[in-house]
């Protein structure tokens, strides 16, 4: 079988994706062992009998409804390459826009040894992006699985980055000192939300997805905690739902913090809010 026609196949059976064509390149790239680049280049080169087997397997795993990141183990993130699997959630690119927030927070502060709190950190996605930016702060990212903890430390060795610490923690339970930024992607989907039994989400631990009280339990839980460990003009930053803002937005009021804001993610939803400490 040629790469077009393969991938001519590919699509056509994998109509339940909205990304189709992307899936099957991905997929293709991964059992070729080269980029995407080289599937437009290279159309009429042969896949070996063995290389096509390996490729129709991804692909019925595809149908199925594995999440691409999981068949390859990688996902991009920041222009990271993380290493995934199914202990964490799949880092996504509406998560960057907490990144951009967080950073722009910090670069606001114009200090060059900003101490940075990542909770509930999964692959360390969030906590590796600002440690690239920011070579000069100490970031911390901690999460409750040990399993997270054990990959979060993977991609933190493989990237190389000397000021970044993974370490396992129950939110703020093993965490010591204060921070000028804390940031968390929580769970906070209802468990009675029906994107549950959709997509990629049904292949990610509930744990990192679902909340009580509609969503809203973690993220209380740490505002209502976050006190202790924020610096004098500490920021505190939650990505949430795209309907959630408004009850956020109260919870950071109710635990006395100033200064509060919510930012819209890529497709125009709110996605972000931040708050800081008032004294």
């Amino acid at each position: 079988m040629r790469i077009d026609d393969a991938l001519v196949w590919a699509e056509s059976l994998l109509v339940n994706s909205d990304s189709a064509l992307l899936d099957a390149q991905v997929l293709l790239a991964f059992t070729l062992g080269k980029e995407t680049i080289y599937l437009m280049t290279w159309p009429e080169r042969e896949l070996t009998a063995k290389q096509q087997t390996e490729f129709e397997s991804l692909i019925e795993k595809r149908v199925a409804g594995q999440p691409v990141a999981h068949l390859t183990g990688e996902r991009e993130f920041w222009s990271l390459s993380l290493k995934v699997n199914n202990s964490t959630l799949i880092p996504r690119p509406d998560t960057e826009v907490l990144v951009e927030i967080a950073l722009e927070k910090a670069l606001e502060k114009a200090q060059t040894n900003l101490h940075i709190l990542d909770l509930g950190t999964g692959t360390g996605a969030i906590i590796l992006a600002l440690a690239s930016e920011l070579p000069n702060a100490t970031c911390v990212g901690v999460d409750a699985n040990k399993e997270a903890v054990k990959l979060a430390n993977e991609n933190r060795e493989h990237l190389a980055f000397d000021n970044v610490q993974i370490k396992q923690s129950n939110w703020f339970e093993n965490i010591e000192g204060q921070f000028d930024i804390i940031v968390s992607n929580p769970p906070y989907i209802d468990k009675k939300d029906h994107h549950l039994s959709q997509g990629d989400v049904r292949f990610e631990p509930l744990s990192a997805l679902v909340a009580n009280e509609q969503g809203l339990s973690d993220i209380r839980h740490i505002c209502e905690n976050a006190d202790a460990y924020l610096k004098a003009n500490g920021c505190l930053l939650f990505e949430h739902g795209f309907e959630q803002a408004e009850a956020v937005q109260k919870i950071f009021t109710d635990c006395a913090f100033i200064n509060i804001k919510s930012y819209q993610d890529y497709a125009g939803n709110d996605r972000v809010t931040l708050g800081y400490k008032a004294f």
